[in-house]
């Protein structure tokens, strides 16, 4: 059972531009050609036989992360094991391609491809949501935000007055302060090798900002520790870097400290670590899609409706699909 949506809107991620790159993580990836983009929001254009969840007009957000309902994983988390085993083929659940340029089949991209005029999807990878909220604002809900807001709100669960470091202030991990900042924690500090995401960063949600440039005769975790009185609540990688991502661990309270790994490492990194630090009660996890469900997204929407929820803020540019790889172009400047 399949809809036909028309897309109006969609974000580029990092994770876009690391297929397009030749750097897929050993996850979600793409198969050449293919029609990348998995953060879009559009209309219901048509629907297949038997579908009942939507309807032609319908403002919908494409899911690169669906679930059946039925497996043994969907009432556990949202890593449903009949989309996982799918994941990276280039083809819709059922094994088939939509599309087709001059003879030739095209792959699809995590079973969206957003960068496309229409797109079609199962049924249960698309979710409706209010038609009130413009699709160039709610696109970025089909995957940036959620992740980085889920991280601290769905997985890490931070706390209220506890202390808090995120490394890498993009999308990510302006979400993952702005949820920080949702659960009331009382210090948010920002990691970032770039002077000028420390303005950007205030306006979400960091008290602080750290520059790891700015301390390079020690070690970024001593530095963190030194501010915190021995080390922080929690903390999130949001980069991908694995050498971050212990730095990230290290910088933690000693007995209750929970490092999130919400940043994607490249294909082939392997993280290496003293397993004492685990030992000391610190604690590491990871968030995907910031644990978040399909049917969680209409939810986010209507917080942004209601001004609860920073999306418009995000925005940093606004092109046409002809100019796609100026958007690309940004990404690799650290501009987007």
């Amino acid at each position: 059972m399949t809809v036909r949506v028309k897309i109006h809107s969609t974000g580029v991620c990092h994770t876009d531009a690391s297929t397009l790159w030749g750097r897929d993580p050993e996850g979600p990836g793409g198969l050449f050609p293919t029609i990348l983009g998995h953060e879009g929001a559009g209309i219901v254009e048509s629907i297949g036989e038997g579908v009942t969840n939507v309807k032609p007009g319908d403002h919908v957000i494409p899911l690169w992360l669906p679930h059946c309902g039925g497996c043994r994983a969907c009432g556990k988390t949202n890593l449903c094991e009949k989309v996982w085993k799918m994941m990276g083929k280039g083809v819709l659940l059922d094994g088939t391609s939509r599309f087709t340029c001059k003879g030739k089949t095209l792959f699809h991209y995590m079973g969206t491809s957003t960068f496309s005029q229409y797109t079609v999807l199962p049924d249960i990878s698309v979710v409706k949501v209010n038609s009130a909220a413009r699709l160039d604002r709610v696109c970025l809900l089909g995957c940036g935000i959620p992740t980085g807001y889920g991280s601290a709100l769905n997985t890490a669960k931070v706390t209220e007055g506890s202390s808090v470091a995120v490394w890498g202030l993009g999308t990510i991990g302006l979400a993952a302060v702005m949820g920080a900042r949702k659960a009331n924690a009382k210090r948010i500090i920002g990691v970032d090798i770039n002077p000028e995401k420390f303005q950007v960063g205030k306006k979400f949600g960091c008290t602080e900002f750290v520059n790891p440039k700015e301390h390079e005769d020690r070690p970024i975790q001593e530095v963190l520790a030194d501010m915190t009185d021995g080390g922080l609540d929690f903390t999130f990688e949001c980069i991908g870097n694995v050498q971050t991502m212990r730095a990230a661990l290290e910088s933690l309270q000693k007995g209750w400290g929970v490092s999130t790994i919400v940043g994607v490492a490249g294909r082939g990194l392997e993280l290496a670590f003293p397993p004492f630090q685990l030992l000391i009660g610190r604690k590491w996890t990871g968030s995907f899609f910031g644990d978040y469900k399909g049917e969680d997204l209409p939810a986010l929407v209507e917080e942004y409706l209601k001004g609860e929820l920073m999306v418009d803020e995000f925005v940093t540019q606004e092109l046409q699909m002809d100019d796609i790889n100026k958007a690309f172009d940004s990404l690799r400047g650290g501009k987007g």
